[in-house]
């Protein structure tokens, strides 16, 4: 019951840097929960990579002291769910969470189901570059990224499978849900984010490494980057967790 998300948490975004891979929509079909499906563009599907530096972190409405600062990143598939009222969503399902702090990491894992990881962290932000290096004490995922913060607007990284911007923002995580299954219910979790200030931006980035690529399944295929955009300064809360019971399986 715990791990629904079952409190209002609110944060202060100062920044986020958000890389999207396509991989051959084959290949991600087998990661899928129950009751979700793929979210694609032709015959790809896509994988988001978010970096995001928070601050104040705390249930909503709860006093100011109460804040935390994290470093978060994530990854997490495209898909698409159609609630039991017929509402068709667009969002992300989690695969998995670092950040660089170990009771954030238990917390997390506690109250939600994105799959905390403990990791060393650290950043450097100025006006015209961003720099990151993350490194999971599990050994399973490393991620060292540069962004060049004054790309033009029109710019999208060179293979990317995508025509203009506009198409690449479509699948510009983070989206406004969130979704997991909960095997012990057979339902599936889903979180609304709530945003302000939500002006993405394309960045040119240097990826110089990203081993969660390397696993099985991602490893059968190139990832292949398809854009990559930066926000700041973005007032965001996350709503209580919502939990809906799927159809028996063969009743769909």
């Amino acid at each position: 019951m715990l791990k629904r998300h079952p409190i209002v948490v609110e944060a202060h975004f100062d920044f986020v840097l958000v890389l999207t891979y396509a991989f051959p929509k084959e290949l991600l079909e087998p990661l899928l929960s129950p009751g979700l499906e793929l979210d694609t563009y032709g015959d790809l599907a896509f994988v988001a990579v978010a970096v995001v530096q928070t601050r104040r972190m705390k249930p909503k409405g709860s006093p100011s002291f109460l804040g935390q600062d994290y470093l978060l990143i994530g990854y997490r598939i495209f898909v698409r769910y159609t609630t039991l009222e017929g509402r068709h969503l667009r969002g992300l399902q989690i695969l998995r969470s670092d950040t660089d702090s170990h009771s954030m990491a238990a917390v997390g894992n506690l109250l939600t189901h994105y799959h905390f990881n403990s990791a060393a962290m650290k950043y450097a932000y100025g006006e015209q570059k961003l720099t990151l290096s993350s490194q999971a004490f599990d050994g399973k995922s490393e991620l060292i990224v540069t962004a060049s913060l004054d790309a033009d607007d029109n710019y999208l990284p060179e293979g990317s499978p995508f025509t203009s911007v506009r198409d690449a923002l479509k699948f510009a995580g983070p989206m406004p849900f969130t979704f997991d299954y909960e095997r012990e219910t057979n339902s599936i979790v889903r979180v609304e984010g709530v945003r302000q200030n939500w002006q993405p931006k394309p960045v040119a980035v240097d990826v110089g490494k990203i081993t969660f690529f390397q696993q099985l399944p991602f490893s059968q295929a190139e990832p292949v980057l398809c854009s990559s955009f930066f926000l700041q300064n973005i007032p965001y809360y996350w709503k209580a967790g919502i939990v809906e019971k799927l159809p028996p399986a063969g009743t769909q």
